[in-house]
């Protein structure tokens, strides 16, 4: 009996120092608990204030380094530096361009340009011209400041702010390799409020002769306004950072000291900072007093939310790392992780010392944009997404694949064999053989590759992307649908267009370019009824230069307008010679974008009084697919005026018969690849029939290019062509020869029934 007592006061007394020491570690645990919440919510706050601090002062050296990107603009400009050094200075320009246009486009409350002597040679002052000495001298003591840093380079007393302009420049100049001017951007005090303050050298962007001695600077003044502050804010999603001149009292609101650059006081930066702790003090801290003083279980189940919050919170920030790293259309790491991930290989080739390569291939989509132009943007991008899926079936799980943007994709393949370029080329290729299906269409699609290999053609991302992408401008140009690897020729080969740029802007004015014509024969009269119009460049040191050479060139450095327009008055100009031909002009894309062509034309009718019904102008598929509903109207508007309109190179483009229902032609050309060896294939044949028929049931003449044999000609005279154009009757001739060329041609088409005629047109074309 006393036994049992025992054992059951043991066993109280065991419970009790059990329920003692569970209600001593409850009220342990319990209060460590909420010491540590109490903690966390604090130290978030504290934290998020420190976040928003560092966020604020990243914003203002983002708005310096705005403020020199605007200034880059037009400082780094061939008519900027033109204007600015000429004597005397061009004043009007400069308002128009630079004072004007920074105060208007960025709101820039003063612009001082300085020669290279730092004198002020103008001035523009809250949007109107100032006297430039004047303008200076008021703000000399900040100005003196930037200009010596920008002439000589920081000298440490001014803090920097330019770091991501500079940043931005150094990636630029290596992939360009362009030479820049210099800059210094800073935050100062102006009339004891903060401005940004910035200066750049006005330098040339193409021509560095244009330079003459030390750079003029642009110098800029924004002031740091509560339309400035409002504008960071906003970027920041803080709704009220304001500027003040004293701090605010209220405890809500968040008070930073705001310092100029050269350590002068100008504010305060004020704010209401987020509270990401706030829910744990207020909310989450009562529920775990509750948890610790009411039920176990309680706990218990706050600790279990706890963790789920956390992990949702990991799993957010996991997915916004993703998202960061990846393309939101395809799912494909993007540029940025490509490069990361290059230069991780590139640093590990490096210290491997091994005979391993890095890969680096481009790929481009041919012609995306007709995609885009006829099926919409919706079709280019499930075009776009199935592309991505083709190539993930078609490289290794070791190649790493990116898109880059628009119709871009990057792959990055290591590798110790020598032909790992080639294999990988081969893989991408296989990826396009077969057509994509885009909402139930069958879309056949190509690809142009550029490769590059570290550490053959580079050891930096910069290097091996810029060579790849030069391989890839090279495979366009050689017709597309092709990998290329690079090669020192292809780099040559890219500064030889920049020589051939450069020298047709002064082909232009120095009467280097001259036209040529090409007879057109009628079938019907047997006679030569008109020319077409050919554009020839003889360059005073390379000599004669092919229009498919320096006609793309053209279009892309934008002088097409200028060239297209010299093509349409000199042609005109020459046609007065020959009343009773036909003078056919080619008509580039760019001249319906850039060129107010009606008015071009309707000028040149005025000034030469030609007759339009003797003018053909040229048009291909390029300039049809191309803002469709414009260019119609552009072309019922010249057709109105009398010209003849005719469609060039049928048959090699994108759905050549929908523009014949679409638009109104006089003639079809039959493009060259169709007439060439004409007797030889039965298909080409068929198709040169069909096209006929239906030119000429539509009301349209024939034109057949390219003819270049007897048997050709014969041909295409059988087949019912109405007109005949190439070298079997002549190749391209200068104005001064057309008479004597017409003359002679009509003596060898009327006497061609004689023996020795053909032998007679040969001997045409070889003179």
């Amino acid at each position: 009996m006393t036994s049992g007592i025992l054992r059951v006061d043991h066993y109280k007394s065991d419970l009790s120092r059990l329920t003692a020491m569970i209600g001593a570690a409850l009220v342990v645990f319990g209060a460590l608990l909420l010491v540590i919440v109490a903690y966390a919510g604090w130290s978030a706050n504290g934290a998020a204030v420190v976040r928003e601090r560092q966020l604020v002062e990243n914003a203002l050296d983002r708005s310096v380094s705005s403020v020199l990107d605007q200034q880059k603009a037009i400082a780094w400009w061939d008519d900027a530096v033109a204007h600015a050094q000429s004597r005397p200075v061009s004043t009007e320009w400069l308002e128009t361009n630079v004072g004007i246009y920074f105060f208007e486009t960025y709101g820039h409350d003063e612009i001082i340009i300085v020669d290279g002597q730092n004198r002020p040679v103008y001035a523009n002052v809250e949007g109107a011209l100032a006297d430039p000495a004047a303008a200076y001298a008021a703000r000399e003591g900040v100005l003196d400041q930037i200009v010596a840093e920008a002439r000589g380079g920081a000298d440490g007393h001014l803090r920097s702010r330019d770091q991501a302009f500079v940043d931005s420049q150094s990636n630029y100049s290596a992939l360009l390799g362009a030479s820049f001017g210099k800059w210094a951007g800073h935050i100062m005090s102006v009339d004891g409020e903060p401005a940004v303050v910035a200066a750049i050298s006005i330098v040339p962007n193409l021509d560095p002769n244009l330079l003459q001695g030390e750079p003029h600077l642009l110098l800029s003044v924004v002031r740091i306004d509560e339309g400035f502050m409002a504008q960071v804010g906003s970027s920041l999603l803080i709704a009220d950072l304001s500027l003040s001149a004293e701090p605010d009292p209220s405890n809500s609101v968040l008070s930073e000291a705001f310092v100029a650059d050269d350590g002068a006081p100008v504010g305060y930066l004020t704010w209401t900072p987020k509270q990401p702790g706030q829910t744990l003090l207020m909310f989450v801290l009562p529920m775990v007093a509750l948890g610790v003083f009411g039920a176990g279980l309680l706990t218990w189940l706050m600790i279990g939310r706890l963790k789920r919050a956390s992990s949702d919170l990991a799993d957010r920030e996991v997915e916004s790392r993703h998202q960061a790293l990846h393309d939101s259309l395809s799912g494909l790491p993007n540029r940025h992780h490509f490069v990361e991930r290059l230069q991780e290989c590139l640093d590990g080739l490096v210290q491997s010392r091994n005979n391993g390569r890095v890969v680096v291939a481009y790929i481009d989509v041919d012609r995306f944009k007709d995609v885009n132009d006829t099926m919409g943007h919706a079709a280019g991008d499930a075009l776009i997404m199935a592309v991505a899926r083709r190539l993930q079936t078609h490289v290794t799980a070791q190649d790493f694949l990116s898109r880059f943007g628009g119709d871009e994709f990057a792959v990055m393949r290591t590798s110790n064999s020598p032909a790992a370029a080639a294999e990988l080329a081969e893989r991408l290729r296989g990826a396009f053989e077969e057509s994509f299906d885009v909402y139930g269409q069958h879309v056949r699609m190509t690809a142009s590759i550029g490769l590059a290999q570290a550490p053959d053609h580079g050891v930096s991302p910069q290097e091996l992307m810029r060579h790849a992408d030069i391989a890839l401008y090279q495979g366009k140009n050689n017709g597309r649908d092709r990998a290329m690897l690079f090669s020192a020729e292809m780099a040559a080969e890219v500064e030889q267009r920049r020589e051939i740029e450069v020298d047709l802007h002064t082909a232009l004015t120095a009467g280097e370019l001259n036209l040529f014509y090409q007879p057109v024969i009628s079938c019907a009269r047997g006679a030569v009824t008109g020319l077409e119009a050919l554009l020839r460049w003889k360059h005073p040191t390379k000599g004669d230069i092919s229009p498919a050479i320096f006609v793309p060139i053209a279009e892309e450095a934008g002088l097409m307008p200028a060239l297209g327009a010299f093509v349409l008055e000199r042609a005109f100009q020459e046609a007065r010679r020959w009343p009773d031909l036909d003078v056919a002009i080619n008509l580039s894309p760019v001249q319906f974008r850039h060129v107010d062509l009606v008015e071009l034309l309707e000028q040149l009718l005025a000034k030469y009084g030609i007759d339009p019904s003797r003018i053909i102008l040229e048009v291909t598929e390029g300039v049809l697919m191309e803002s469709t509903d414009r260019n119609r109207q552009i072309l019922e508007t010249v057709r109105g005026l009398g010209f003849k309109i005719a469609l060039d190179d049928f048959g090699t483009g994108y759905s050549s018969l929908r523009y014949l229902c679409d638009f109104r032609f006089d003639k079809i050309k039959i493009d060259r690849a169709f007439v060439t060896g004409i007797h030889e294939r039965k298909r080409a044949m068929t198709i040169i029939q069909s096209v006929v028929t239906l030119g000429r049931g539509l009301g349209m003449d024939i034109v057949a290019e390219g003819v270049e044999t007897e048997a050709e000609a014969s041909v295409m005279r059988l087949v019912g062509v109405t007109e005949l154009q190439g070298f079997f009757f002549s190749q391209a001739v200068p104005a001064d020869r057309i008479d004597a060329l017409v003359q002679q041609l009509s003596q060898s088409i009327a006497s061609s029934e004689r023996p020795g005629a053909v032998g007679d047109l040969r001997a045409q074309r070889r003179t």
